[in-house]
């Protein structure tokens, strides 16, 4: 049996074994995110694993051409999560080999406390401290008057993500990070394909991180990636995911430089290996090429799965508001001038409903609609973040609003109809037994 066949046979047995089951209503669960494959996603799978390579190879430099090309940036690094991507951003800007430049220990970075914790942690972890701001009840995103209003004397960076796959105010905050001098990191793990003024979420900042786990926009199962122009700024990421070596060489290639044993860095001895020169404290987070193969898979789709959950939040919205929704919740509401890619549907109840977020999610749950928060609600009051170093630039009201009262349902590509109708009108009967 040669390949092909073999391929071939892969497409027949998923076309076979996942086929797609019938919706009841009550009956089959509604999750909040997951993924869509299909068979063409099994093959590349398969694909890779043929080769028998197993680390990153064809695949991996496929993926990363691809995606660099799609965000109109110069280079992508691939890595193991979107956590891991803004570990590895974040550290980036911490090297010694951008001089003067690099962040410090007791550097202020502004961020948000509403939303994952593994987008602040990584300033933490390189011993920064993290600025907190308020975000804003529509949005949901960082509220731009409030970080203007934070940026003081010790602040080197901007670190936030695009709530829920709709763009923060992108434009000005990179016109504040320019006039202040600060380096801009954007999370765009939940927020893949959006635009703001017609410019793509990721091409504002120094560095943009992704994810590619099961929930996201497209996935690999576990994955990420780093979105840089400077060449230097990914050799120094590349650096740290890889170990934290100096060498640049492909796996499986050797002396690419050409001076492989002509190198004297540090205190070592002139001419040691440049294969064993460590420059960065680093980590070992590179995937495997079938995680890369079935991420060149899922990115032909990702056009038809931001159109899907784009139709899905529009869909949801209108039903709602059809059904009188806004009489106990606020509902979510697009960034001015922005095109969001929509990860979820954020709903806020509204003060004097007397309604109790936990008992509605609860509610929703036993009913089959899958629900979640805003991620970590208010990460001040989260345990691993409690007695850290930190600075809060103003109230936190919004935030703790959405901490007490908010939750999201799904809007992603596996939503039909069908549930939509379903979604809309089992939230809005929990809402009125709720309410009374």
């Amino acid at each position: 049996m040669n390949r092909d066949e073999i391929l071939a046979a892969s497409r027949a047995y998923f076309d076979a074994t996942h086929a797609p089951k019938a919706f009841v209503p009550g009956e089959t669960y509604i999750p909040p995110s997951g993924k869509v494959l299909d068979a063409d996603d099994c093959a590349h799978l398969i694909d890779a694993s043929l080769d028998m390579w197993l680390t990153t190879g064809r695949y991996g430099e496929e993926f990363e051409s691809k995606l660099a090309r799609m965000f109109g940036k110069k280079l992508a690094k691939l890595t193991v999560s979107g956590s891991a991507a803004n570990l590895l951003a974040f550290s980036t800007l911490t090297s010694w080999k951008l001089g003067k430049d690099r962040l410090k220990p007791g550097d202020e970075v502004i961020t948000v406390a509403a939303g994952f914790p593994t987008t602040v942690a990584p300033i933490i972890q390189n011993r920064c401290i993290p600025v907190f701001v308020d975000i804003d009840m529509t949005t949901h995103n960082v509220d731009v008057d409030a970080l203007e209003a934070a940026i003081g004397p010790k602040t080197r960076a901007i670190m936030i993500a695009h709530s829920l796959g709709n763009p923060f105010d992108a434009p000005r905050i990179a016109a504040l990070a320019e006039k202040h001098n600060l380096f801009l990191i954007e999370d765009c793990c939940d927020a893949f394909g959006a635009k703001v003024g017609g410019k793509g979420v990721g091409t504002f900042g120094q560095l943009a991180t992704l994810s590619f786990y099961p929930a996201h926009h497209i996935t690999m199962g576990e994955g990420g990636a780093i979105l840089m122009d400077q060449m230097k700024l990914g050799r120094i990421c590349e650096s740290f995911r890889d170990w934290g070596r100096d060498c640049y060489c492909k796996p499986g290639k050797d002396n690419t430089c050409e001076k492989r044993f002509d190198w004297q860095l540090g205190d070592l001895p002139q001419g040691y290996d440049h294969k064993y020169i460590y420059s960065h404290l680093g980590y070992n987070l590179k995937v495997s090429d079938m995680q890369a193969a079935l991420g060149v898979s899922q990115l032909d789709k990702l056009g038809r799965f931001i159109e899907a959950r784009n139709a899905n939040f529009d869909g949801l919205t209108s039903r709602l508001r059809a059904r009188g929704v806004e009489e106990f919740a606020h509902l979510p509401e697009a960034t001015p001038g922005s095109e969001p890619s929509w990860f979820g549907f954020l709903l806020t109840l509204k003060d004097g409903t007397g309604l109790k977020r936990s008992e509605i999610t609860r509610a929703l749950e036993d009913r089959k609609v899958g629900t979640r928060l805003l991620f970590g609600g208010n990460l001040l009051k989260q345990p691993a973040f409690m007695g850290q170093e930190m600075r809060v630039a103003g109230s936190l009201d919004v935030t703790d609003k959405v901490m007490h009262d908010s939750f999201w349902v799904g809007v992603w590509p596996g939503i039909n109809d069908e549930m939509l109708d379903y979604m809309a009108d089992t939230i809005i009967d929990v809402l009125k037994e709720q309410s009374t």
